[in-house]
């Protein structure tokens, strides 16, 4: 260890920062103005969740009393977060406009430098997702600038599980696609051909500008008007794969058999779908995690218990539980937010924490039996700080990789509950509901319908999958894959 680390050594990590400033002030300076850039975009996303909507089913079954102050201390962060979330972002469809319409000459009007809607929407996807690539880099070089100037330790076990990682190409492959799915949930109303709200929610109350060649001007038609005249049915009538409709909109997926645009519907949907994984996966990480702790450190009676129950809840037949909730709570406000979305996330978690809690057992059980723990018994730690301190760390790691597997069995059987008509419903967009949509029109024309959203669930989940086989691979190189079944099962497919 160099005469510097030696020094810094046993310095909280603030004091090390303002002892060597530069390096952390320039990283954090570029960091704020690209977090400037898109903050709308990420607030956007952040209130996109239906926090009103759970807040305001909630309230409505408490007393009056208690519901009015509550509800005014709770609208505050919510009128701080609209405000935020409507601050403009740099790579909005405001800046670099896609809807437009052709001149009979072929001129474009109405859409970024005049350009054909393909061509601006494929701009914005660029910058966007260059946007993320750069941002991405720049939160490593972060990582990479504490290790140099600020971590005292030449080396630590970290180290070997980032080496690890870099050389495991199909955990990066994982990643890759993993984070191409997130940007898509953050970014949705950027990435879309129109608003969620245009096309999805309220098409009859947008217009759109076209120019009608029988009348030799420019008039408007509502978006409802314009989705009527691109329903894609087979043979029928089909607009596919980087088609215009008849209304001048590009669509980069085609359309759907209601005429709205397919690629808008899935950028929404992959909303959705983060939102329904990362709720469900913290309901049942959470448990897991409690109850493999405790189990660990106190064993006996409630180690068995805890067994007992979860062979009872894997016991239960999932997909007949779902739809006896789905049924039981149908007119429950729960069951209002995001069409269902919200009550699967609930029922998947509840339901998903068994399979989670066995692959994490073993590690906490690891953890407290090691002697640095019986050490601190012995010099009179309070439990909590020795869980904390000791265990909860070490079985952490474990539950974030296995957790992050278990999103895909999560998001794989939300497609397939609303593929059979009991998971979402219109209009919320959810990637199941479009397979199911299209599945008579598979052998058709139309087969975009399903095929792309059915491509791009299993992408997503096979890649949360190879991220999680990496994520092991690097934490434990000894790792064969154990305790992957129990997650796949415990991951919600039904």
């Amino acid at each position: 260890m160099s005469a510097y680390r030696e020094e810094f050594e046993d310095k909280p990590l603030l004091d090390r920062v303002r002892d060597n400033p530069g390096p952390a002030v320039r990283w954090a300076i570029v960091l704020a103005v690209l977090l400037a850039l898109e903050l709308g975009a990420f607030f956007n996303f952040v209130m996109s969740m239906p926090w009103n909507m759970a807040i305001g089913g909630i309230l409505s079954n408490l007393p009056a009393g208690v519901a009015d102050p509550l509800g005014a201390v709770l609208s505050v962060p919510a009128i701080i977060g609209d405000a935020l979330a409507s601050i403009p972002t740099l790579l909005s469809r405001d800046l670099i406009p896609n809807q437009g319409y052709q001149m009979p000459s072929g001129e474009w009007r109405g859409t970024f430098l005049g350009l054909a809607p393909a061509y601006a929407w494929a701009i914005r996807v660029i910058l966007i997702y260059g946007y993320a690539a750069v941002a991405l880099y720049w939160v490593w070089r972060g990582y990479l600038v504490f290790r140099e100037h600020y971590r005292y330790a030449d080396w630590t076990p970290t180290d070997d599980v980032v080496e690890r990682f870099r050389g495991h190409r199909w955990g990066q492959f994982g990643m890759i696609i993993v984070a191409a799915f997130v940007v898509m949930a953050i970014f949705a109303p950027s990435l879309g051909m129109a608003s969620t709200e245009q096309n999805i929610e309220e098409p009859y109350s947008h217009y759109k500008k076209i120019y009608d060649e029988d009348m030799g001007e420019v008039r408007e038609v509502t978006i409802g008007t314009a989705n009527l005249a691109a329903q894609s049915q087979g043979s029928e009538q089909n607009f596919g794969v980087g088609s215009y409709d008849k209304h001048d909109r590009f669509h980069p997926f085609g359309t759907l058999t209601n005429g709205k645009d397919l690629f808008t519907f899935m950028a929404h949907g992959a909303r959705i779908s983060l939102f329904i994984g990362l709720v469900s996966i913290g309901i049942s990480g959470s448990i897991a995690l409690a109850l493999s702790i405790l189990t660990a450190y106190y064993k006996g009676l409630l180690d068995l218990v805890t067994v007992v129950v979860s062979d009872s809840f894997q016991a239960m037949p999932r997909l007949l539980v779902l739809i006896m909730f789905s049924v039981v709570l149908a007119d429950h406000w729960v069951s209002q937010i995001y069409n269902g979305g919200l009550l699967l996330a609930l029922l998947f978690g509840l339901w998903s924490w068994p399979g989670l809690w066995r692959v994490v057992r073993g590690p906490a059980f690891q953890a407290a039996e090691n002697e640095w723990v019986d050490a601190a018994e012995s010099y009179g730690q309070p439990t909590w700080d020795l869980v904390k301190t000791h265990i909860a760390p070490f079985t952490f790691t474990y539950l974030m990789i296995y957790a992050s597997m278990s999103i895909g069995g999560v998001m794989i059987g939300t497609a397939g509950l609303s593929f059979l008509g009991i998971g979402i419903t219109a209009p919320t967009p959810e990637w199941g509901r479009a397979v199911a949509m299209g599945q008579n029109y598979v052998t058709t024309q139309s087969w975009h319908m399903s095929i792309l959203p059915g491509i791009a669930v299993t992408m997503v989940v096979v890649a949360f999958n190879a991220f999680s086989d990496g994520l092991r691979d690097a934490r434990d190189p000894q790792s064969e894959g154990g305790g992957a079944d129990e997650v796949s099962a415990a991951g919600g497919g039904a």
